[in-house]
């Protein structure tokens, strides 16, 4: 670890919360409809919006309602998405003539970016045209975004409102989400990226001369856009198959900064949002700092698990001083490839700028325990902060139950209906994971998809699982993902790890936005002091631990004990 990697993750998490805050009240403004420096130019925009699609803007939903609205609004999202892969030789701007994509793959591709994963099974310069890329995977990159923050915002209203029968719109919510904060945020991003040397092209490749005098056609096309939302809105998947790695993604120390400081941003925004919208900043900083302790706790363990260097490497003469530079890209260094993959992970981005696989084995664990605790630290945009709200709800619940009286959480009482709910949505996932990782473990056509044998391919396998049930997107690296098996079988986990796990945080927002408010109390349990984030955490650690310790202590434990030793499988 150096003065200098560290000083560049001080100066990229100071941006983010420089940015989030301002930007977490405009955002609360937006999503309640008040007046923005936004509304004259947008306003217009946005009533002819709904003009042409029949929606009362002064009309609010249920939570049936809203639930139902967000499933029609993905499935044709799906539809359209699978037809457009499925047809993108007959379609423009295809100037590498790219053929249909294959239908398991299509079927993958399609859920995997209506469900703000981006799991990616193919190399996008090889597989899909410049059409898909932009009309089917770019836009629904911003649309998939903006359902997380209306999802979101539905159960925040829950809290704030008494004895009411809706929770807002769906409809005027995805607008208001996409028009007035994922555009124009992405514009200037894009905007920053085609300066720093991010191509923005309808071409289809350029050609090259090599030292050795060959000829080498090299992919290009609208990079820079597509760039800039996949990840503000935490989605992740890269314009090229090499991800945040490759040079026309990702320059430079610079680029790498703000592709850093683009994946953290909004998720922290919604926090501060949340403080807002529930009339108490405090609420809204305690959950930012549970979600900082993980994420710097996180941040520090594979810091220095990289730097320490590979045991086995370093049993054969190679000098430690330079850590463990397998998969890493010398452009980025140490300090940048750490902070990428616990922002990636610890977000729903699921981006990469190095690679997975090649981590060391406590170093590989910090992803994957992000994932397998729910991408919270500080959570994908939208997502994780309602998976963390249901966090908090089981933690006034326990609270409650220590001090003998009625829990509660920003004057709700939280009863045996939510708890069932919240649980629920909380065990979607590691059924999901540990279920589908069971099966492939055991399954001779899953296991010949492998690049390691031993612990790190039972890790390969758990991984892919947890990323795509933890809508996360991102890989260790080893794995073959795009066969018959792993694209049906991740696409099922994708499918319900998004829509399963935030249907009951939508029962729940009907049944508390219907209670009455109760008025704190001498006996009312603070949510917003140090006790609070300790407790928090506490769940978050036993939760992700009892579910998941056997499965991590045959993966990447049982490698670390094994590589210290100075054997390998």
């Amino acid at each position: 670890m150096t003065f200098a990697g560290w000083a560049e993750i001080i100066l990229v998490l100071a941006a983010v919360v420089a940015v989030a805050w301002p930007l977490g009240d405009f955002i609360a403004a937006v999503l309640n409809g008040r007046h923005t420096f936004l509304t004259p130019l947008l306003a217009p925009v946005e009533k002819s919006l709904y003009a042409m699609t029949s929606v009362d803007p002064a009309e609010e939903h249920d939570a049936p309602a809203y639930t139902f609205s967000m499933l029609v609004f993905g499935f044709l999202c799906f539809l359209a998405l699978y037809a457009i892969q499925r047809c993108q030789a007959f379609l423009p701007f295809n100037p590498l003539s790219r053929p249909a994509v294959a239908p398991d793959l299509a079927f993958n591709t399609a859920i995997s970016f209506i469900t703000n994963a981006n799991w990616q099974a193919f190399a996008g310069e090889t597989t899909m045209s410049h059409f898909t890329q932009m009309a089917g995977l770019t836009t629904h990159n911003f649309l998939d975004s903006a359902v997380a923050i209306a999802m979101a915002f539905g159960l925040m209203r829950a809290f704030v409102r008494h004895e009411a029968a809706t929770i807002g719109n769906f409809w005027v919510d995805l607008t208001r989400a996409t028009l007035y904060v994922l555009l124009p945020l992405s514009c200037v991003v894009a905007l920053l990226f085609v300066a720093l040397g991010a191509p923005q092209t309808l071409l289809g490749a350029i050609d090259a001369t090599t030292l050795e005098g060959a000829k080498q056609s090299i992919a290009i096309g609208p990079v820079a856009g597509q760039e800039a939302i996949k990840l503000l809105g935490n989605n992740g998947g890269g314009f090229f198959n090499a991800n945040s790695a490759h040079p026309f993604e990702n320059a430079d120390v610079l680029t790498n900064m703000l592709q850093n400081w683009s994946q953290l941003v909004l998720p922290t925004a919604l926090v501060f949002a949340f403080g807002r919208a529930v009339g108490d900043a405090r609420q809204g900083l305690a959950l930012l700092a549970a979600m900082a302790l993980i994420f710097l706790a996180s941040l520090l363990m594979l810091y220095t698990a990289e730097t320490a260097g590979n045991p086995l490497l370093t049993a054969l003469g190679l000098d430690p001083a330079s850590g463990n530079l397998e998969g890493k890209d010398l452009r980025f260094g140490q300090a940048g490839a750490a902070l990428f993959a616990v922002s990636t992970t610890g977000t729903g981005t699921g981006a990469a700028n190095a690679t997975f696989d090649s981590l060391t084995p406590l170093g590989g664990l910090v992803p994957m325990f992000n994932l397998l605790a729910g991408c919270i630290a500080p959570g994908g945009v939208g997502s994780g902060l309602y998976s963390l709200l249901l966090l908090a709800v089981i933690t006034v619940f326990l609270a409650g139950l220590m001090v003998g009286r009625t829990p509660e959480y920003l004057g709700k009482k939280i009863e045996a209906r939510e708890m069932r709910l919240a649980l629920l949505a909380l065990l979607i996932q590691p059924t999901l994971a540990l279920g589908f990782a069971a099966v492939a473990a055991n399954l001779p056509t899953a296991l010949a998809s492998l690049g390691n044998a031993g612990p790190h391919g039972l890790s390969e396998i758990l991984y892919a699982y947890a990323s795509t049930a933890a809508d996360n997107g991102s890989a260790f690296g080893g794995l073959a993902a795009n066969t018959p098996w792993y694209n049906v079988s991740t696409g099922i986990a994708l499918l319900l790890g998004r829509f399963a796990h935030v249907i009951p945080p939508l029962v729940m927002a009907g049944g508390l936005a219907a209670k009455k408010r109760a008025k704190a109390s001498a006996g009312t349990f603070p949510t917003h002091g140090p006790l609070f984030v300790l407790l928090l955490l506490g769940v978050v650690l036993i939760i992700t631990l009892l579910q998941f310790f056997p499965a991590i202590a045959l993966g990447p434990l049982a490698e670390h004990f094994v590589a210290a030793s100075g054997r390998t499988f």
